[in-house]
């Protein structure tokens, strides 16, 4: 799990990063942490977890904190800043893998905010997972349209985010033409998935061995 510095628009950014090797390129995946206001960093226990998933999955995987998190440079920017770091961590990711035949953003909370932004910048990546988005604290209409397919997941129990909110959003992507939105409800979790880690886990390993068969089939 080596540690890396690369460059971001205000400084050094500090990651933690996961290479593979492949005939032909690894998929990459840029993992993107909670809110830094509230103690998000890459070693937020969702983001960890989802970083061993990806990995041993395959992928080229790096995680990083975001601006003034760490020994990362620069101080918090309410989004718009965090925005062009995770262009930045994006870009680190590629010119290591060059040949990548996927490339995929998963982010929580705050994270999954900008991971959802990144994706409208970026025609490049193939796919997302999207881990509590907090569609009543943040802005989400710039989806429109969604584009590429993905996976949300929310849990029922969530004190920060009501479900109720995730599931319009889930259902307003779901209906653009080509999109296919997996929206899956944990039951008993709340925001922070305290008890239902590994019931997010295997949702999310389920969502990407069926997502990267479709994508190789379709690639062959």
């Amino acid at each position: 799990m080596p540690e890396v510095i690369f460059n971001g628009p205000e400084g050094r950014l500090e990651g933690l990063y996961s290479h593979h090797e492949k005939e032909g390129g690894a998929p990459i995946a840029l993992l993107l942490h909670p809110y830094p206001r509230e103690g998000g960093t890459m070693n937020n226990r969702v983001i960890y977890r989802l970083y061993q998933t990806f990995s041993q999955k395959g992928f080229s995987t790096l995680r990083f904190n975001f601006r003034g998190v760490g020994r990362s440079q620069g101080s918090f920017d309410n989004g718009a800043g965090e925005l062009s770091d995770a262009a930045a961590a994006l870009d680190w990711v590629q010119s290591q893998n060059p040949n990548a035949p996927q490339c995929w953003v998963a982010g929580f909370s705050f994270g999954a905010w900008i991971g959802m932004q990144l994706l409208m910048r970026r025609p490049e990546i193939s796919g997302f997972i999207s881990i509590a988005p907090p569609v009543n604290l943040f802005d989400f209409n710039f989806l429109a349209p969604c584009p590429t397919s993905g996976l949300i997941i929310h849990g029922r129990q969530d004190e920060v985010v009501p479900e109720e909110a995730v599931a319009k959003l889930a259902n307003k992507l779901s209906n653009q033409k080509g999109i296919e939105i997996d929206y899956r409800v944990i039951p008993a979790a709340d925001h922070l998935f305290s008890n239902k880690l590994d019931q997010l886990l295997k949702g999310v390993e389920s969502y990407l061995g069926n997502a990267l068969k479709d994508q190789e089939a379709e690639a062959g």
